[in-house]
């Protein structure tokens, strides 16, 4: 009976040991794939902060020229995650160049330049063609295509003594106004922008990485360097890299801090 029981408690004992082994590299298993899906979906969230930046530039390039201005991207944002053991959590993203209407965009420059608005050349060109039903009508299609707000209006003089005061008085406000950096570049707006939806991005989707508090929520952001594969490396493009210790992280998520401290907290630098 003694050796009975000594067998029956002996299996028992490596029974258990077994199920204790197999048990930690299952958990361990379930934690790595719950950390990938938890910075796969970051890495979206940045992806789709990239691009909510683009979207701002062109409405806003919109808004300001009254212009139809196309943005033509290079590509889709790209975003890639790692975890760093002993560091944290590593962004790697690559925002999409563009190219804007450069026609449009020097032709609205050099109008302004030449304290010849939109609105003042509109005019000039409707006295010009006065008489011609044809080219006046080739005009408002156009006129009508630049900015919709023009359709139906006829000749200058046909608008109203009290729409020119409105835009006499228009004229000067204007004057005052310093133009507007898009305008003159509008690659550092788009940057500005791009690097404002990351930092918004670190705040607010972060919580479920699980980063330590000495670790870092690191994000390095760099335009797409699109070349021919034999042509030289761009040494002129920089790439900017955000970080935020874990620390201060918490302290966001759990209203520890204000949310201007930190976004204030993260750092920035440009390499």
């Amino acid at each position: 009976m003694n050796r009975l029981a000594c067998f029956v408690l002996g299996g028992v004992v490596v029974s258990v040991s077994a199920a204790t082994a197999f048990a930690q590299p299952a958990a361990s298993t379930r934690t790595d794939v719950e950390s990938r899906y938890q910075i796969g979906q970051m890495e979206r969230v940045l992806e789709g902060a990239v691009e909510h930046g683009v979207t701002i530039l062109r409405d806003r390039m919109q808004t300001v020229t009254q212009l139809p201005m196309d943005l033509m991207v290079s590509d889709n944002a790209h975003a890639r995650g790692f975890r760093l053991d002993g560091y944290g959590v590593f962004f790697d993203v690559v925002a999409p160049s563009f190219e804007t209407s450069a026609l449009m965009l020097n032709t609205y420059n050099t109008l302004n330049q030449n304290d010849l608005g939109i609105e003042e050349a509109t005019k000039k060109l409707q006295v010009a063609v006065k008489g011609d039903k044809d080219t006046e009508q080739a005009l408002q299609r156009l006129l009508i295509l630049i900015r919709p707000q023009y359709a139906g209006l006829g000749s200058p003089s046909t608008r109203g003594a009290s729409s020119r005061t409105g835009a006499a008085a228009g004229t000067a406000v204007d004057t005052a106004q310093q133009p507007d950096p898009i305008l003159t570049d509008p690659n550092e707006v788009y940057r500005t922008e791009v690097i404002g939806a990351l930092k918004s991005a670190m705040l607010d989707y972060s919580s479920n990485l699980e980063i330590g508090a000495t670790e870092w929520l690191t994000i390095a952001v760099k335009g797409n360097d699109t070349r021919p594969r034999l042509a030289p490396a761009d040494t002129s493009g920089k790439t900017v890299v955000l970080r935020l210790r874990g620390a201060d992280l918490t302290a966001s998520h759990t209203n520890q801090i204000e949310r201007n401290e930190a976004l204030q907290r993260i750092e920035v630098k440009t390499y």
